[in-house]
């Protein structure tokens, strides 16, 4: 992977992903948790779970909804979501001095809103129980990453800059519909990255905070700080359940987040196991299963946050940030309706530009790994429009029988480099003279 002159000044390559897997275990563990704690880095913990709980979790809201579910098994599923999460960063970035960083399914809770009302409550938890069950075999037998593996660097790169390219490109939008708080907090994360570069993103959503208050953009909340735990649920096993949800549910929260995930932490440098972290991952979403928690994966979207260069200029003083977002979690997780009450307050503009520069690092850099596979010719000549094609399918959003676009676009990408590789003629070796 190609580091920037800022990058390898920092030391950033060195120990982490940078060379064996063994140095880099041990130079990272040398530095404890208050050793390398920093400001910008609980900061980036707290900004990742704030645009979960502002997006994604809205999705879970809705989810709910539709399925009629009481107001109770709501904020069980809430909270179990989150309580969940949030112990798995805080356990595997302790115990890899990375910064994992996990979360729900997105997809997942999107597939949940059409079915979920059509079966029972305890027999979708037992749905959940087997699919959890499933991505727990492929992440520790190792299968899961030895598919992935399979799959060319170039299109696993272009997979996560098709992720992530939709949230940078909503944030113009975002500038056009709010020009003074959204175009403000950009100015502001510039001026930032030009002279605080560690801050830049902090100092870009204070900016947007304070050019939303003065506009009137931010009221006062009506909160309710009541304890919400999640509520266990004796789950069943219907054979209809797990057909209609366990099989799509399965295949979406692998497809559409772990590997986004692990290209993630790949791309940033990060040495990351597959079968601790997404079989971490998927044992928090067995455990969590029987109070609501439909999904627990490794994250692409808030791990570029807390894994990317604003965290942290020293990659190795990062996993601060992935034990800030799970300490976030938990107490967001413990008072849910009053978290969700109060990122209700904040602009979606302002969220939406604060999501876009905060992964513009990330989709750089998942970009020029696209490319830059493609063009050292260790993937092949015809391997940069294997990766076209896999950023194109990914970013559509295309969603093909419930099915998310990160699927298709690694279906799409690794069938165009078979394909492309198969009909493109041999060069015939020079004559021997």
């Amino acid at each position: 992977m190609t580091k920037t002159a800022e990058e390898l000044a920092s030391g950033e390559g060195a120990g982490v992903g940078g060379g064996s897997a063994a140095e880099g275990t041990v130079r990272l563990r040398g530095q404890g948790l208050l050793a390398a704690a920093s400001f910008s880095a609980v900061a980036a913990g707290f900004i990742a779970v704030s645009i979960s709980y502002a997006g994604p979790m809205v999705v879970v809201l809705q989810a709910a909804q539709a399925a009629h579910l009481s107001a109770e098994l709501t904020a069980s599923w809430v909270s179990s979501i989150a309580i969940a999460s949030g112990i798995t960063c805080v356990v595997l970035s302790l115990l890899t001095r990375q910064p994992v960083v996990v979360a729900w399914s997105v997809p997942g809770a999107a597939l949940l809103l059409t079915a979920l009302g059509h079966y029972s409550y305890s027999d979708a938890l037992g749905a959940y129980i087997v699919a959890a069950a499933m991505a727990l075999v492929l992440g520790v037998t190792g299968l899961f990453g030895k598919i992935l593996d399979a799959v060319p660097k170039p299109v696993v790169a272009a997979v996560l800059a098709g992720v992530l390219l939709p949230f940078v490109l909503k944030a113009s939008g975002a500038v056009v519909d709010a020009p003074l708080v959204a175009g403000g907090l950009v100015l502001a994360f510039l001026a930032g990255r030009r002279f605080a570069p560690r801050y830049a993103v902090l100092v870009a959503l204070a900016a947007g905070v304070v050019l939303a208050s003065a506009t009137g953009g931010i009221a006062a909340p009506s909160v309710a700080w009541d304890f919400a735990g999640p509520v266990w649920t004796t789950p069943t096993f219907g054979a209809p359940a797990i057909v209609g949800i366990s099989v799509p549910l399965l295949v979406v929260t692998m497809a559409g987040q772990n590997a986004p995930g692990l290209a993630m932490m790949r791309q940033l440098g990060y040495s990351a196991g597959d079968r601790l972290m997404i079989g971490g991952a998927s044992l928090a979403w067995l455990v969590s299963a029987p109070f609501g928690s439909h999904g627990i994966n490794l994250a692409a979207i808030t791990a570029g946050i807390c894994a990317g260069r604003e965290a942290h200029r020293d990659p190795s003083r990062r996993y601060v940030a992935g034990v800030s977002c799970g300490v976030f979690y938990i107490l967001f997780g413990l008072f849910s309706t009053a978290a969700v009450a109060l990122v209700a307050v904040v602009p979606a503009a302002l969220l939406t530009v604060l999501a876009g520069v905060a992964l513009l690092g990330a989709t750089q850099g998942a970009i020029i790994d696209a490319v830059t596979h493609s063009r050292d010719g260790a993937a092949g000549p015809h391997s940069i429009e294997a990766a076209v094609i896999t950023l194109v399918v990914t970013a559509s959003g295309v969603s093909a029988f419930g099915i998310v676009a990160p699927f298709w676009g690694l279906l799409a990408g690794a069938a165009a480099y078979v394909l492309l590789g198969a009909l493109r003629p041999r060069r015939p070796r020079s004559a021997v003279r």
